[in-house]
C-alpha cells in the first residue's frame, strides 16, 4: 500500500505476541534485535515464512542467514529496552482493542476487510474525508 499511496500511507508496525504461540514473544524480541542492525523487515519476513517451525535454533539460524552480528543480536534480544518496546506495544494494542493478529488500523479505525481491496477502499475513503 505504501507504494500505491507513497504520500498518504505510513506503515507503523507494533508487536502483539499472542500468549498461545510459544515463540511469539521470542520472535518479537528477535525481530527487534534484527532492527538494531537494519534488518527488521527481512527478519520479520523470515519469521512468517517459518512460523510453523519456530524454535530458539530457528531464530538463531535466521539471524545467521541474514548476516547479523550474533553477539549483538543475542544481547539485544535480552535487553530491557527491547522488552519495554514489546510491553508498550502490547499495552497499546490492548488499549486499542486488538484481540488477534494481524490487526490493521487506518487513522485509528480497525480495518475489517483484510484484503488489499479492503485496505485500498479504506485509504481512499480517508483521502476523500481529508480533501473536504
Amino acid at each position: 500500500m505504501s507504494e500505491k499511496y507513497p504520500k498518504d500511507v505510513r506503515i507503523v508496525f507494533k508487536n502483539f505476541p499472542l500468549p498461545m504461540h510459544p515463540f511469539a514473544a521470542k520472535a518479537a524480541a528477535a525481530a527487534l534485535a534484527a532492527r538494531s542492525q537494519g534488518k527488521f523487515w527481512e527478519y520479520h519476513g523470515k519469521i512468517f515464512e517459518n512460523f510453523s517451525s519456530l524454535s530458539d535454533t530457528k531464530l538463531q539460524a535466521i539471524a545467521q542467514e541474514l548476516g547479523l552480528d550474533m553477539n549483538k543480536f543475542a544481547a539485544d534480544q535480552r535487553s530491557a529496552h527491547i522488552q519495554r518496546i514489546i510491553s508498550r506495544d502490547v499495552n497499546e494494542g490492548n488499549n486499542a482493542g486488538v484481540q488477534g493478529t494481524p490487526t490493521i488500523f487506518v487513522n485509528g479505525k480497525a480495518l475489517e476487510n483484510l484484503s488489499l481491496e479492503g485496505f485500498a477502499q479504506m485509504i481512499e475513503a480517508e483521502q476523500k474525508k481529508k480533501a473536504k
